[in-house]
């Protein structure tokens, strides 16, 4: 019963030439594509991007959505302001489908002590082999993107799946096989409230990761904050990361809050802009060798509990009932 509680925790700089006038506002154009194909899930991106006859390649910010790998749309009305406030930015924002593994393992049947090793496999497997996918349709389709400045953000279960995905690109997975050029690397990763998962209890990387944006809560009983790791199976939060990355000298961005749970999982989004925006100016397309540690602490926020002991049946719960985080 142990493995069930691991469960639920898998439950925005301008670019040079671009234009920022909020008083003129310029039309985004939206458009649907079919990216994949798999078994019976016909996997679709959005792609909002200024109308402009500017020719020159372009930015790309791929956004991941959340949901416990049990539910969530790529086009939730929620992501739309910052899909346009960075658009507007000069980028081209794309928004995907994912497979939802943890959706699937629990038609199956697959939600229980025996099969939750293969289940969360077969999750992370699938959702990450998504994002491959649509990361080389871009490359391939989308000419007026430039493939060497493409940044992956997610939110939860969308941000566990973007650090998978630079993880085991930067390890050489399988998963990565025939996708990309063989110097393919995305140009950062931005992660509200996400984790890396293995079956060791340390982090390894058998090269330096793209720049890192982590947000997380220390209060967050969904995604771990730190690590925790359950009959083999680690999940490394968003504080775990930061303190690997920062012993190796990785350049990275690190925003915490104290007292706060999940809900830094979207939060970014509308409340950190600014911290976004000098990330990708700074570490991304500057290239500047930089480490940002920003703690916060709300003096009126009461103190809330931050261990995940004791929540076995919160999970079990959970599970039963199909609820899951955003």
């Amino acid at each position: 019963m142990r493995r069930l509680f691991l469960i639920a925790a898998l439950f925005l700089w301008t670019p040079a030439g671009a234009q920022n006038d909020d008083a003129t506002p310029r039309k985004i154009e939206k458009e649907t594509f079919v990216y994949a194909v798999r078994d019976a899930d016909t996997l679709r991106l959005d792609r909002y991007a200024l109308l402009s006859p500017d020719s020159r390649a372009k930015p790309c910010l791929m956004f991941l959505f959340g949901g416990g790998f049990m539910t969530g749309t790529r086009d939730n009305r929620r992501f739309r302001p910052f899909f346009d406030y960075y658009a507007r930015k000069g980028f081209v924002v794309v928004s995907i489908d994912y497979r939802l593994g943890m959706k699937r393992a629990r038609q199956a049947g697959l939600l229980d002590e025996e099969h939750f090793t293969q289940a969360l496999d077969m999750t992370l497997s699938m959702a990450t082999e998504d994002l491959y996918d649509a990361t080389a349709y871009i490359c391939r389709h989308m000419p007026d993107v430039d493939p060497s400045r493409i940044v992956t953000c997610g939110s939860s279960a969308g941000a566990i799946t973007v650090l998978m995905g630079e993880y085991w690109l930067c390890n050489g997975h399988p998963l990565t096989a025939g996708k990309f050029t063989q110097d393919f690397s995305y140009a950062g990763v931005i992660a509200f409230a996400g984790a890396v998962c293995d079956t060791q209890d340390s982090l390894r990387w058998a090269r330096d990761p793209a720049p890192m944006l982590l947000f997380h809560g220390d209060a967050d009983r969904n995604v771990p904050y730190g690590a925790i790791g359950v009959d083999g199976v680690w999940l490394f939060g968003s504080k775990s990361i930061a303190d690997d990355l920062a012993r190796r000298r990785v350049p990275h961005a690190f925003y915490s809050v104290a007292e706060t749970n999940h809900s830094m999982a979207w939060r970014p989004m509308t409340e950190n802009r600014g911290e976004i925006d000098s990330f990708l100016e700074k570490l991304v397309f500057k290239r500047q060798r930089l480490v940002t540690d920003v703690r916060i602490t709300p003096l009126d926020a009461p103190a809330v509990p931050k261990s995940f002991r004791g929540f076995t049946k919160q999970c079990c719960n959970l599970i039963s009932y199909g609820v899951v985080f955003l």
